[in-house]
């Protein structure tokens, strides 16, 4: 199974805080209180990632929620990969990656995300950004910004 960073979890109660804000200050929504409970966890020990098959089943539900407001694929239709290369210019990811996006888990891919993120050196986060800003996918929604 794939590891969760500690930023999806934090990126996933952010969004169900605006989607299910506090009626009085203190009440939590349940998707808030159970990340929030594992967030601690993973703070407290000092952890930046956790097995998405250890999270508590209402964690994972939450996450997966969230999961689906955000771009499923980070390609922005320029394919250097198909052209030999092993690293995609447009998007980052491997030859390997892009061949088996399709049967990825939601956290293989937000691992990947992770990564090319990280790297920041995919046209789709300079030449292209604009493109890879419209090509949200149909899962996710107009008022969720892509991540």
């Amino acid at each position: 199974m794939a590891v969760l960073h500690i930023t999806d979890i934090e990126a996933a109660i952010n969004h169900w805080r605006r989607r299910s804000p506090s009626p009085d200050g203190v009440a939590l929504a349940p998707e808030v209180r159970t990340l929030g409970e594992l967030y601690a966890l993973m703070v407290f020990r000092r952890e930046d990632g956790v097995d998405e098959a250890a999270m508590p089943p209402e964690a994972l539900a939450a996450w997966l929620a969230w999961y689906d407001t955000t771009p499923d694929t980070p390609c922005i239709a320029i394919c250097s990969t198909s052209q030999g290369d092993d690293l995609c210019k447009g998007c980052g990811r491997t030859f390997d990656e892009v061949q088996l996006w399709p049967s990825f888990t939601p956290a293989q891919k937000r691992v990947v995300w992770r990564r090319i993120t990280l790297e920041h050196s995919a046209w789709r986060f300079n030449r292209y950004a604009e493109r890879a800003a419209e090509g949200v996918s149909p899962r996710a929604t107009a008022a969720e910004p892509a991540p």
